[in-house]
Formats: structure tokens, sequence, C-alpha cells
């Protein structure tokens, strides 16, 4: 077996699946999930009548799909950058369909870190778990870059010295985050670009909360976008990773890609070669078709709007809210342990919220003033992911109000 293996931790769900065991919700109401950012609005309507179709499904599955993904699929994917990220992609060279953005950000870690024993991966804290599980797998160590009240819930990358980051191998960036919802401004993503470039290290960039914003005039932005802005038009040492599970409902149908610098992508494409994760044919159709609509994106950020403009003065009232730029999380500061607190909120209100220590890891970097004594910055909050329907979410909202 790897000996990596017993590096990893138990899988955040898992955990809370144990922090639940032998706890009855109160009956008197309805379970609400907001554990698990899974999508529960509807999946539009002509992507499910394109999978439906006989004569697509019997030629699909009569095919061998191509790793390398289909031109329309490429192209439609190019184009869709070009309108959202301001951004000129080779869709021969610079993109390559995946099986879901999970997949791709675990896969990318396995292709890309060199497995020296100082090889360095820098993380946020707290972050998505993959990011975590793809470099200790590879044998590199994890540098956190904490997410806190003191830095706006941003990754303190300041906080990294010059000699980590000479063994940086890997970024992984999510914007807007998962959990704080924060994303990251054109000035840092360039700052950032620039020390890839001194440093010779590759940033992934996480972005499949991207098309979930606030603000319709102001969409976040994103690191290709960032590198051309910079006269980095072959995105050098970047790549971005999307996905249609938030984007566009979809989530069951594991269609993501990864686009950037075409180095890397041709080599990481020779890694997929082998790694047989090609996507189905008529997955690679209905994914063309979703990455070339935009209606059914624009009516999907309306819903979660919605939701955000009837929860939040409800939880205001209760709770120090910190911004959120984007994604559909709330990232709740608490008084009290947040283990405790999802586990009598199940008990007496039953709702399933995420313990935020579950998504961070303890970190401390003498390096920093900010964080030298953080521990774990996920402790004492909890990340609550508004996916229900929006009576619910309201519902969730008042007992959760009456909880704190």
């Amino acid at each position: 077996m790897n000996p990596n293996l017993a590096s990893l931790q138990l899988y955040p769900f898992q955990r809370l699946a144990q922090l639940k065991q032998g706890l009855v919700g109160n009956p008197k109401h309805e379970h609400v999930a907001l554990s698990i950012g899974e999508p529960k609005h509807p999946a539009p309507d002509f992507i499910v009548n394109a999978l439906a179709s006989e004569a697509a499904i019997k030629a699909s599955l009569g095919t061998y799909p191509t790793t390398l993904g289909s031109p329309a699929l490429r192209s439609s994917i190019a184009n869709w950058l070009a309108r959202r990220f301001r951004t000129k992609v080779d869709p021969a060279t610079q993109v390559l369909p995946v099986a879901g953005t999970r997949e791709a950000l675990f896969s990318f870690g396995q292709a890309v870190l060199s497995g020296k024993p100082d090889a360095l991966a820098v993380v946020p804290n707290p972050f998505y778990q993959i990011y975590e599980g793809a470099a200790l797998l590879r044998g590199a160590q994890l540098c956190f870059a904490n997410c806190t009240a003191a830095t706006g819930y941003q990754p303190d990358f300041d906080s990294i010295t010059d000699k980590q980051w000479q063994h940086t191998e890997l970024v992984y960036l999510c914007s807007p985050g998962n959990p704080t919802g924060r994303t990251l401004p054109m000035d840092q993503l360039q700052a950032l670009i620039a020390l890839a470039d001194r440093w010779d290290f590759i940033i992934a960039a996480d972005e499949c909360y991207s098309e979930i914003y606030p603000d319709e005039a102001n969409p976040p932005v994103g690191l290709l976008e960032a590198c051309t802005a910079m006269g980095n038009p072959t995105f050098e040492r970047c790549v971005v990773f999307h996905s249609l599970s938030k984007r566009s409902n979809l989530p069951g149908l594991r269609s993501g890609f990864v686009a950037g610098d075409a180095q890397i992508l041709a080599e990481y494409f020779a890694y997929r070669t082998y790694e047989g994760c090609a996507l189905p044919a008529l997955t690679q159709q209905v994914s063309s078709l979703a990455w070339d609509d935009e209606v059914h994106v624009v009516a999907n950020r309306a819903a979660y709007r919605e939701k955000f403009a009837a929860v939040l003065p409800i939880l205001q009232r209760g709770f120090d809210i910190p911004a959120s730029d984007g994604g559909f999380y709330c990232w709740l500061p608490l008084e009290g342990d947040d283990q405790i607190f999802a586990a009598k909120l199940f008990e007496r209100e039953h709702i399933t919220v995420l313990p935020g220590s579950f998504l961070g890891r303890n970190s401390t970097n003498p390096a920093s003033t900010l964080n030298s004594d953080q521990g774990n910055p996920g402790t004492n909050h909890v990340r609550v992911a508004w996916v229900a329907p929006l009576d619910q979410c309201i519902d969730a909202a008042e007992r959760l109000l009456d909880s704190v």
C-alpha cells in the first residue's frame, strides 16, 4: 500500500457522520441539510432533453470517448472563457475536458508534483480537502495560507517565507472561496503570478463557484483574466478548473474542464491518457450545450441572490457574518465550539451544518504576525450551504438565529 495513505485524515462528511452518530434530530422540524455544497436547483430542461435522446444514447454507448475531448466541446469552452473572462484560449492546446473538477484537482497534483521530499504545496486554510489529499499522496508537504478574520478571510500569502516559496511546486487557489466566499481581486492574483514567475511554481485555480455572485455587473475575476491583463497571453504556470456542477446545477453529470498553460496541459494530457477518465461522448455533447447557454446561469444566480437577500437580514441579527463575494456558503463565526454547536443544532432544530474545524488544519507560522498563534482557522465557525429550497432556507435561518 502507498505509505502516504496513512497521512490522510477522514473526509469532512465522514467526520460529520461520526459527530451525528447516535443523535436524533428534533422531530417537530423537517430536516434541512445545509452541510454539503450539492446544488438542489433543477437541472436545465434542455440538458435533460438532450440526455434523454435515444439516438444520442445509442451512439454514445457504442463509442470509446477521447481523453482530449471533442473539438465541439473544446470550442464551446474556449468561447465561454472568451465571453466570461475576456481572454483568448486556443481550444486545441489550452483546454482539456475533465470528469468534474474534483477528479481533476486531485489528478493534477499527482501529475505536476515532483515527489521530492522537500516539495511544498501551498493551500488556503480552511480549504477543499481534495487539495490536501492530492499533495500528501504525492509525498509533498503542505504549507498553509490561513484565512482568518484578521486577513479579511483571504489567504495570508504574506506569511509564506522566501525559503518556503523556494520549495513550492504547486499553489491551490479557490476563488470564490470554499468555505469563506471571498474572491481574490485582480491585484492579488497578479502578485501571485509574479511570485510563480520568480520561484517557478504552478498555480491551480479552482474557480468552480465563479458563476454564483451577488452583483450581476461585477463577476469575480479569473486567473487567466489576470494573466491576460498583465501581458501573459500564454498563461505561463497558470491553469484554471471550471465545472458545470454549480454553474448549471449538474453535479451528477461530472463534467468540467482545465484550461491554461499549453505546455503544462500537454504533459497533464499524457498523464490523463493513462488514467482512463475520458468523458462519455453524450456527456461531452450536452456539456457543449451547457457552456453555450447563459440564460439558465443567470436564472440560477438570481435564485441564489434571492436566498441571500432573505436569509442574511435574519442571520445578521445574531451573527457577525463576514462579507461574501461569491458562491452559496455563509461562513458563520461562533463564540463557542463549532462541533458542539453543530451537534446541538441538529438535535434541537434538525438542521445539519458543517463544523469549520473539519475544513481546516492546525497551522502555526512564526513568520506571520497575524497567524502565529492561529491554530486551526476553521475552529469556532460553521459552513452553511444555502442549497435547499427558499422556504426551507428562510425557516432554517430563523432557527439558526434561535440557536445563538
